[in-house]
């Protein structure tokens, strides 16, 4: 049995003595939220309100956390302005985490806008303010670094375009956010003294349509930096609020609504101009000020006339899988009674639900990392997958060849099985590296490859087979036990398992204690005890070893909106796509994902998890990740030369790099060789890697970076890693490298520490290359 924990929790729609009464607003129910702005409940819908009987996003079986594995609430990060931390977990790892990291003044993209606290900053030509800046940048403010194709590209860093504040907000201003779910979350900007109310709350969406402020009882202001509005039109009547269209100091067509409670005597059309920087409100203001812009003129402005009033606060996930078709729904929680309109991301148009398109606007606004965004009419939203990889499993794998056995022949049997034998025993005498839960993950996953290898593509078992799995169970028992050298503990504080090497490095094993890259770290050991399950299926109810695995899943992929000890999804991002490898650390440029073929293989591995221990919906949501990761890699990461999401100047990188949401830079962290920036993307390769790197984009890049004059005959295990990749598209050529080396010499190290040659000649001989 494990530690009870205890999750005291008021129940919905209580009030707590320890919490003002605006605290219950915008946070647990709907009424609370209405009545924070004064709207009456029926001019809601519900993000819960219609939850399929075959949603896949179930919980995962309840455990208490394990009692090998110590709780504290001493997690050296602290959280600033997080108000409702007891009443559910946190998520570290999602786009608005700026707002409580650092000095709460970097800024959040919710795409295509971004946001952040002022803070008072009048550095570095900022115009100072205690209000909320808003950014949008267009294709012209961006900058290139060097060569052609650009190394990298990055927005402008606080460009600011427009501002909402409040004359009541000075250097007195706080800011706390509420609500941390998985695609939004609540930011307000309180005057310490004033009031116990903020002034000013922005719910926070990704995709949101409008900036939208809920003032409270507060003189509002509207700002323009730099040398102000080029122009402010006369206010106009829209219903009973009033709409202003402006222009920034860059000539850029804006448009402001002021809309107040039906219940307030205020008159939205008194907003004056009292400099060139600034138009204010009367006072004792309470209602909405919404600000989006337009690039259309009046197509656009009609499109905003329609929704506005109404503001998005939330979106529950719902999601069903049949056969290998898959489905997943945003069910969007709006304010008011207008219509709704959200951007979506190209991916999403490409998969958008058929019966959606009719609702798709001409109206589209860049975003700074992920192409041009679409708005879209809709309460709901629906993406489809209609090639999920149900057929994959350990082996490696084509789309056509469906569920059938690969057949090799004897004498490519006959090689893997002496370089099994050889592979084995070096795995079973080489530690486990003892300081890292990431190279051991990689170590233990190689070694279950080798195992299963040999069980199921040698199948003539050699007597090493029984000691080598012996002992991958007692290095696994190691950290099931948590005996190795920086055990794990749960950190009840912002809700997850982390390593305890991180106290005094915040850097140790690449931040794991800072929630850096837990789904690739306890991705390969989810893999490595799914092969070892499948091997030996009553290891699975041992012990605490199905308990341990279930932990580690779902500290990086819970599937369980309320979930007591994680939160929903932490690595995986289901409006991006992919995942978030970035955790507990403020970045001017936001969050970032440095290697896509890791983040994939952690998807593989709750798909291949799930199957093993019979967990339907968890091999289901393995299956839904991977098509959409397949998706979203290649429209964002892996650039094709007719690719359309990146800058022209960058596109002749073939890959990413580094991901970031305000730059994109071609580099990784450990270095610039090309072998690093593009290996990173392909590592492991594994049977996901031919759903994910599609093969046109594979040819291009090889033959841009590696075809030529050697350039793919690297030093270490990045030689490995390039010939493994080019089996996707020349399995025979990669075949006879790791047949037969160089020269006909072979040299282990050209084998990186997550792989074998063993699985190497296997995946090169099952995509063809052997036969």
């Amino acid at each position: 049995m494990g530690q009870s924990k205890s999750t005291s929790q008021i129940p919905l729609g209580a009030s707590s003595s320890n919490r003002e009464p605006w605290k219950e607003s915008w946070r647990e129910t709907w009424r609370g939220k209405l009545s924070s702005v004064g709207l009456a409940p029926t001019t809601t819908a519900s993000a819960s309100a219609a939850i399929p009987e075959d949603n896949i996003f179930v919980p995962i079986e309840q455990d208490n956390i394990l009692p090998q594995i110590p709780i504290g609430r001493h997690h050296p990060v602290p959280k600033k302005g997080i108000e409702d931390d007891d009443k559910r977990t946190l998520q570290t790892n999602k786009f608005y985490a700026n707002a409580f990291l650092g000095e709460q003044n970097q800024p959040v993209w919710t795409h295509p806008y971004s946001i952040w606290w002022g803070k008072g900053d009048g550095l570095n030509g900022q115009f100072p303010t205690w209000g909320m800046n808003i950014a949008h940048i267009e294709a012209g403010d961006v900058s290139f670094g060097e060569g052609d194709p650009a190394r990298n590209y990055i927005n402008p860093p606080k460009q600011q375009s427009l501002i909402l504040s409040a004359k009541e907000l000075d250097d007195q201003t706080t800011l706390s956010t509420d609500t941390h779910l998985p695609f939004s979350v609540n930011i307000n900007l309180k005057h310490r003294q004033r009031t116990n109310e903020p002034q000013i709350t922005f719910p926070v969406v990704q995709g949101m349509s409008f900036v939208t402020g809920g003032y409270r009882n507060a003189t509002p202001t509207i700002q323009c930096p730099g040398n102000g509005f080029r122009s402010i039109s006369h206010p106009i009547f829209v219903g009973k609020s009033a709409k202003y269209r402006v222009q920034d100091d860059k000539g850029r067509n804006w448009i402001v609504y002021v809309n107040p409670v039906p219940t307030l005597q205020y008159d939205p059309t008194a907003f004056r101009q009292i400099d060139r920087n600034t138009i204010i409100g009367p006072s004792g203001f309470k209602g909405t000020i919404q600000v989006a812009k337009n690039p259309i003129g009046d197509d656009g402005e009609k499109l905003y006339d329609k929704a506005s009033g109404t503001f998005v606060v939330e979106a529950m996930l719902t999601g069903t899988v049949t056969e290998t078709r898959g489905a997943y729904s945003l069910n969007y929680t709006k304010i008011g009674n207008s219509p709704l309109l959200m951007f979506i991301l190209p991916h999403h148009v490409q998969s958008l639900d058929p019966d959606l398109k009719p609702q798709v606007t001409k109206l589209q606004l860049r975003t700074t990392t992920k192409g041009m965004a679409t708005a879209v009419w809709s309460d709901k939203l629906t993406f489809v997958e209609v090639a999920l990889p149900v057929t994959m499993g350990f082996a490696p794998w084509m789309p056509t060849l469906g569920a059938s056995k690969i057949r090799y022949p004897q004498g490519t049997l006959d090689l893997v099985a002496v370089t099994a034998e050889q592979d084995l025993r070096r795995a079973m005498a080489d530690p486990t590296p003892p300081d890292s839960m990431y190279y051991a993950g990689k170590t233990l996953a190689k070694f279950a490859t080798i195992l299963w290898v040999m069980k199921d593509v040698v199948a003539n078992l050699s007597p090493q087979y029984a000691p080598g799995l012996a002992k991958l169970k007692d290095e696994m028992a190691r950290y099931i036990e948590n005996r190795q050298r920086y055990p794990l503990f749960y950190d009840d504080s912002w809700k997850g398992v982390v390593s305890n090497a991180g106290f005094n490095d915040s850097g140790a094993d690449f931040g794991n204690t800072y929630y850096n890259d837990h789904h690739f770290h306890f991705g390969y050991f989810v893999y490595a005890a799914a092969v070892i399950g499948y091997l030996d299926p009553d290891w699975i109810t041992q012990g605490d070893n199905k308990a341990w695995v279930q932990m580690l899943v779902k500290d990086f992929a819970e599937s369980d909106y309320n979930g007591r000890d994680y939160p929903f999804s932490r690595s995986f991002d289901w409006w991006m796509g992919h995942s978030w490898a970035k955790g507990l650390f403020e970045s001017a440029d936001g969050k970032d994902e440095e290697s896509t073929s890791e983040d994939g293989f952690a998807s593989f591995a709750i798909k291949m998890w799930g199957k093993v221990i019979g967990d339907a919906n968890m091999e289901k949501r393995g299956n839904l990740m991977l098509a959409l990761q397949a998706r979203s890699f290649n429209s964002y990461f892996y650039l094709q030369d007719n690719n359309a999401n990146q800058p022209a100047r960058f596109i002749g990188n073939k890959v990413s790099g580094i991901l970031f949401e305000n730059k994109v830079d071609h580099a990784t962290y450990f270095g610039l060789a090309p072998e690093l920036i593009h290996g990173i993307h392909m590592l492991p390769l594994s049977p996901p890697s031919q759903l994910l790197r599609n093969r046109t984009f594979v040819r291009e890049e090889w033959d841009r970076f590696f075809r030529d004059d050697g350039k793919a005959l690297v030093a270490g295990g990045w030689r490995g890693i390039l010939f493994a990749n080019l089996a996707l598209v020349d399995a025979k050529t990669a075949y006879t490298f790791f047949r037969d080396g160089v020269g006909g010499k072979w040299d282990e190290s050209w084998i990186d520490g997550g792989a074998s040659r063993t699985w190497y000649l296997v995946w090169c001989a099952g995509l063809g290359g052997g036969r």
